[in-house]
């Protein structure tokens, strides 16, 4: 109902608007042709100069009940307008309008009041303008009478959708509204021996009779579900006391294969501490021998002072000692400690970058360090290992790079990368070429980006390169868990990422990046 009387005041007024913009165009139509039609008559009363005729012929638009006004103004030489003629409708006189005519030549409303104006022209020459000033009270007087005669057809249309809708109602809408609470009623209760009662429709008897068909199917489907329900609940029992029994078996599986895991993982933890451990105590070796050669010549040098210092005394004590020979000791014996000064000091500078490796290996809190003083400490504690080979290491980063993060993880990956080249990368190769890349990513991230130019990884290990027991020396001594600690490494001490790039016969590419602080050489020097 309420759409349809919107609908029908809608149309109304749309019907209504535009009878009132025909009523305003027929009028503003009128008043151009009879302004065209005087404008046209008043150029030959101009023309004669002739004023007293053209207000006779004014005097015939008393007909025009509408029109109230018409004026006839000359053009002078000057270009100014002046009166000529009128035509005024009782007691409507008005004051002249030569100085707007101009501007009248399209139709202007105000209130109740339409003004317009043409030019007169004689041979396309204008000499004056015709004007004609009139009421709008028809115009309005029709308006009102479409107003009351739409409201009263509006009206009457909606007291007959009234009464349709009230009949409808009656035959149609009660009955399925009925028939709708009795769907809820089904719906909310659950009560399906209901059945839907019988109307004056035969179409909303078809639809009370399927509603009813579909009750009695629910209720027979019920019925048989509660059979199914309870013979299912019968076999649930019998499978609930088969689950138990496989429960407990499962339970006790389960816990076996738990405290097989639990014994795996920590034969896996001793094997990477056997690692860490296997490395140390190869460079314990490599530290022995590097600091033997410099001791050594040390111990040397000091034998000989001693020998010459013997010598001296006996010289002394004979009382055949000379200057030249006493002179000759002399610069020997400080030719003997500065080759002794020296190697001591060699073996020292040995000793602690050794210390500090040893120290990074096993500590994994941060600290400021020069990245290159860190590389510095590596190498040369590989380097017992490494100078038994022809192999080439290429470092590439800024020397004044200090950063904060954790040395140890940092030096055991560097050393498992070099030492997985050396014995899997360069196996039987004499010679071989690492390239280890250092540049930030920003002022958080470190990107290391280490290359050899080996043999590469097998494609059938490439993917599992970082699982743990994933070796190609099984049975030769390797344990598979050098990668497998530097994954945990990066990913776990340093917090990073490490991403792999390797063909067959064409080395291999490891991306790591993980994050630091970039520090200053004076935050460094504070650190010490």
């Amino acid at each position: 109902m309420a759409i349809t009387s919107l609908a029908l005041i809608l149309v109304t007024a749309i019907d209504l608007m535009n009878q009132v913009k025909n009523y305003r165009t027929n009028l503003r139509q009128d008043m151009e042709v009879l302004v065209d039609f005087v404008s046209h008559n008043a150029a030959s009363s101009i023309a004669f100069d002739d004023n007293i005729s053209e207000q006779e012929n004014l005097e015939a638009l008393a007909v025009a009940n509408y029109v109230l006004n018409a004026h006839i103004y000359k053009s002078t030489s000057a270009g100014q307008n002046v009166f000529f003629a009128s035509y005024n409708k009782s007691g409507q006189t008005i004051e002249s309008v030569a100085d707007r005519v101009e501007q009248l030549e399209v139709p202007f409303i105000r209130g109740n009041i339409i003004e317009i104006s043409r030019p007169i022209l004689i041979e396309d020459r204008k000499v004056g303008y015709a004007y004609i000033r009139g009421s709008t009270e028809n115009l309005n007087l029709l308006i009102t009478k479409s107003v009351v005669r739409y409201a009263v057809i509006l009206l009457l249309s909606l007291l007959l959708c009234l009464a349709i809708t009230l009949y409808l109602q009656q035959k149609i809408t009660r009955p399925l509204n009925t028939l709708a609470q009795e769907i809820e009623s089904v719906a909310r209760e659950k009560n399906y021996d209901a059945r839907a009662g019988v109307t004056q429709l035969i179409e909303l008897n078809v639809l009370s009779n399927a509603f009813n068909v579909l009750l009695s199917r629910i209720q027979d489907h019920i019925q048989r579900q509660e059979k199914v329900e309870e013979e299912h609940q019968k076999l649930h029992l019998s499978l609930e006391e088969k689950v138990n029994l496989r429960t407990n078996a499962l339970k006790e599986a389960n816990q076996e294969l738990i405290r097989t895991l639990e014994k795996l993982h920590q034969f896996q933890r001793q094997m990477v501490e056997n690692e860490k451990m296997a490395s140390l105590g190869d460079m314990v070796a490599g530290v022995a021998h590097e600091v033997n050669t410099p001791i050594g010549l040390g111990v040397t040098a000091s034998t000989m002072m001693l020998d010459r210092l013997k010598q001296l005394h006996k010289d002394f004590d004979d009382k055949t000692l000379k200057a030249s020979a006493l002179s000759k000791f002399m610069v020997e014996g400080e030719e003997n400690l500065n080759i002794i000064y020296r190697n001591l000091n060699r073996a020292a500078e040995l000793i602690s970058s050794f210390k500090q490796v040893a120290v990074d290996q096993t500590n994994e809190v941060k600290r400021t360090f020069s990245f290159e003083q860190l590389m510095n400490e590596i190498l040369l504690s590989l380097r017992p290992r490494l100078k038994k080979h022809q192999h080439k290491i290429q470092l590439h980063y800024d020397p004044d790079l200090i950063i904060e993060s954790k040395a140890g993880p940092i030096n055991q990956i560097i050393i498992n990368l070099i030492m997985n080249s050396v014995i899997h990368g360069f196996e039987g190769m004499e010679s071989g070429t690492i390239d280890i890349h250092a540049t930030m990513l920003g002022s958080s991230k470190l990107n290391i980006v280490y290359k050899d130019d080996g043999k590469g990884i097998p494609e059938n290990l490439r993917k599992r390169i970082f699982d743990p027991f994933v070796t190609t020396k099984r049975g030769q001594g390797g344990s598979g868990l050098g990668m497998h600690l530097v994954y945990n490494l990066v990913t776990q001490g340093l917090n990073g990422s490490i991403s792999i790039n390797s063909t067959d016969h064409s080395g291999v590419e490891f991306q790591i990046i993980f994050p630091v602080e970039q520090k200053s050489a004076l935050e460094l020097a504070k650190s010490l």
